[in-house]
């Protein structure tokens, strides 16, 4: 779609970025958007990276792949590791990509920190795992518990305690894996350098309560869709219970189930409760209150209305990215919390 002659954002140097919580409809705000401006969807997304795990990330279906070009998706099994900064050169290249063949990129999904990381540019400390370092610490996490093992990230580099939730233990042990091994502060090495593109943020959101019944609807499709049958193939395939792909929401607690922890409603039960938990953590990545993202709820707002604004950004003065001025005001704001 056009305004006049020209295309509703420059091809060539503009991503539109589409963020928000779990179920609030991303994805398909996202695919309508590709289909309207002429573009291509990189995902970031960190559980859609993982191979034959498809039900339980409410990955992209194969119709929807026809219809839009995915990128990012299905990048490794799931014991192995992508790094941030792996994600962040592969969503580089293929942003040019899309970009050189005269098309529009649009960065969408949930995890706040590959968008940060993305869209700003940082500059991650090339320092490689140490697996005996990493083994130490974990075992310190568990002794110590998340809090306490916090603090001790607070006491080496408070700039960066301050960024990372105590509960998210992964990053608090990359946090601390850098600064032992480097001698210098995670916070001090993650310089940033902004990308040559213009960011045209959206934020995609519904009334809480809402939110909280699609969430409980999309699991409840999940698990009629074979979420039981994925994850018993992905352990009946070798994968460990204790990865990281396999604690993630849905696959844990079906895990419980399928080695008779739990019953299978009681695991459906803690998908949901945690899913919603999970939606808080991704509003502070990305809060309402951000004034250089354009909050819409797709269920009140018209799909012209979200082509005008992105037209109307991209000819009055954009924003340049979250937290820019300081100034300007959303567009559309949450109706409720």
């Amino acid at each position: 779609m056009e305004v006049g002659r020209e295309p509703i954002v420059n091809r060539q140097s503009s991503v539109v970025v589409v963020v928000g919580p779990t179920a609030a409809g991303k994805t398909d705000l996202a695919i309508a958007l590709a289909a309207a401006l002429g573009g291509e969807i990189i995902s970031a997304d960190s559980r859609q990276i993982y191979r034959g795990m498809d039900i339980g990330t409410a990955k992209a279906t194969p119709e929807q792949r026809a219809r839009v070009p995915h990128h990012l998706l299905d990048v490794v099994d799931p014991d192995q590791v992508l790094t941030l900064a792996e994600y962040q050169r592969m969503a580089f290249d293929a942003i040019a990509c899309v970009q050189t063949r005269g098309l529009v990129p649009i960065l969408a999904g949930g995890t706040g920190q590959y968008i940060r990381a993305v869209t700003e540019g940082w500059r991650i400390p090339e320092v490689p795992p140490d697996p005996t370092l990493r083994a130490a610490l974990e075992s310190e996490a568990r002794e110590a518990g998340a809090e306490a093992f916090h603090a001790r990230l607070a006491e080496l580099d408070p700039r960066a305690a301050t960024r990372i939730d105590y509960r998210n233990v992964r990053r608090v042990i990359r946090a601390l894996e850098v600064c032992l091994l480097t001698g210098r502060p995670i916070s001090e090495l993650q310089a940033k350098d902004p990308p040559p593109w213009q960011a045209y943020w959206l934020g995609v959101t519904r009334p809480r309560s809402e939110l909280y019944v699609r969430i409980d609807a999309r699991v409840d499709r999940m698990v009629a869709r074979g979420l039981v049958k994925e994850v018993r193939w992905l352990a009946e395939a070798g994968y460990a219970p204790d990865l990281p792909a396999m604690t993630g929401l849905g696959y844990r607690q079906i895990g419980q189930y399928l080695r008779g922890e739990v019953e299978l409603e009681a695991a459906v039960a803690l998908i949901k409760k945690g899913t919603r938990r999970f939606v808080q953590q991704q509003y502070n990545w990305f809060p309402v209150d951000d004034p250089g993202i354009h909050w819409l709820d797709p269920g009140a707002v018209p799909f012209d209305a979200v082509l005008a604004l992105l037209a109307d950004l991209r000819y009055n003065s954009p924003v340049e990215g979250p937290k820019a001025s300081g100034k300007e005001k959303p567009v559309w704001k949450r109706t409720s919390g």
